[in-house]
């Protein structure tokens, strides 16, 4: 396709923020140069502003005064820093033969714009499959997103599994250390829809962070697996943006047995005072060494250190039920699984000192201790579940 003139006036605010959103899932080191480009398509409706690494793709539209219809593409991140630095006028974009011109008020640019040759094609987003609330998107994901693993050896673990039967969705991913699952409702075009995804969690974050959580209309969600690659391609619908992301070909561990359904000993306390309590205390240990945790009734001493490093101590009130424990876990893991609970209180959910505990929203009630003493799992919509750093001895 050979580039074509075009000519538009565009408002900097708009513009600023498309090419910046588009940009951000630019590849920063591209296989080929021409990846680096960010498409711009100037037409009767306005602009269309998009970008594909042959993974991800992100497409945005907007409202453009458009004097010559055409398309370019120019290295995007750098369009993205120029027109965050321009000032509050309209700006200009020119093709001019190899060089693509943009000027507001006093500032004059000239930028190499790159053949569209070579430019893959875009792929299309999927069929819409549901829409949900993109705050409820949004928290769903940086809760379950927190707990994927960052090694790219082990692709399964690097991606969010995706589960949907009919109204009931369900987010997990674990780096085998914690594992994050998290359940909600959402609206399927298809009311006996089924799917099991495994969607890359760096991109799905990134995703669900970009969203505008204030817009009233849903966010659609879209599946696609026909003639698209093995893989397939998950899709985010919102406003003027979608994104297109092809699928982990991996499975997912089966999960499911490692959630426990009762515990030995239940406690609950207040997140803020025990995230605190945890910056101060882990300072004395080596990095990601462990903190240990006694838990007895009435309240819960933490402390981390030895000898050599000095040691730390804290004590903190906490509602406590069952047998008196004493457990350690890795103080960065403990934190994150705090961060992304909702509620003022958490709940800890134990069995044995060397075997994994929940972490939970405190709900309006706590289960009573069963005959044998131990207490189910109350029901919840998000558990974080964090293996113990074994003690010695």
């Amino acid at each position: 396709m050979d580039q074509q003139a075009v000519t538009f006036r565009v408002a900097k605010d708009d513009f600023a923020s498309a090419v910046a959103w588009v940009a951000r899932s630019l590849p920063s080191k591209p296989t080929q140069p021409v990846l680096r480009g960010m498409l711009i398509t100037a037409d009767d409706e306005g602009l269309e502003l998009a970008g594909f690494d042959y993974e991800v793709s992100t497409k945005q539209r907007i409202s453009a005064e458009v004097s010559q219809s055409g398309r370019i593409a120019v290295a995007g991140k750098l369009i993205a820093e120029i027109v965050a630095t321009l000032p509050n006028k309209p700006v200009d974009v020119t093709l001019d033969g190899s060089k693509v011109l943009v000027s507001c008020g006093a500032s004059r640019f000239e930028l190499p714009s790159i053949p569209l040759d070579d430019y893959p094609q875009l792929p299309a987003l999927p069929e819409v499959t549901g829409a949900i609330d993109p705050k409820l998107f949004t928290d769903a994901v940086t809760q379950v997103a927190t707990a994927a693993g960052r090694d790219e050896t082990l692709p399964m673990l690097t991606g969010v599994h995706l589960e949907i039967n009919g109204e009931e969705v369900l987010l997990a991913a674990t780096d085998r250390f914690r594992l994050a699952v998290r359940k909600f409702n959402w609206i399927p075009r298809n009311p006996q829809v089924e799917a099991k995804l495994l969607i890359p969690a760096k991109t799905l974050l990134e995703n669900a962070r970009s969203l505008d959580t204030s817009l009233n209309d849903p966010v659609e969600i879209a599946v696609g697996n026909e003639e698209i690659g093995a893989e397939g391609l998950f899709g985010v619908h919102a406003d003027t943006r979608q994104t297109t992301t092809r699928m982990l070909d991996a499975d997912f561990p089966n999960f499911q047995p490692l959630l426990p359904k009762t515990h030995t000993s239940i406690a609950t306390v207040e997140i803020g005072p025990l995230q605190d309590a945890i910056k101060r205390v882990s300072l004395v240990a080596d990095r990601n060494a462990q903190i240990r945790m006694s838990f007895s009734e009435g309240q819960v001493i933490l402390d981390a250190g030895g000898n050599d490093s000095g040691h730390a101590e804290e004590v903190l009130p906490c509602a406590f039920a069952g047998e008196p424990l004493h457990i350690a876990f890795n103080p960065g893991y403990l934190k994150d699984g705090l961060a992304v609970i909702r509620t003022p209180r958490v709940v800890f959910g134990f069995t044995q000192p060397s075997r994994p505990a929940i972490m939970i929203p405190e709900p309006q009630e706590l289960p009573e201790a069963s005959e044998n003493g131990e207490f189910p799992t109350p029901e919840t919509d998000f558990t974080y579940l964090l293996m113990p750093v074994r003690l010695p001895g």
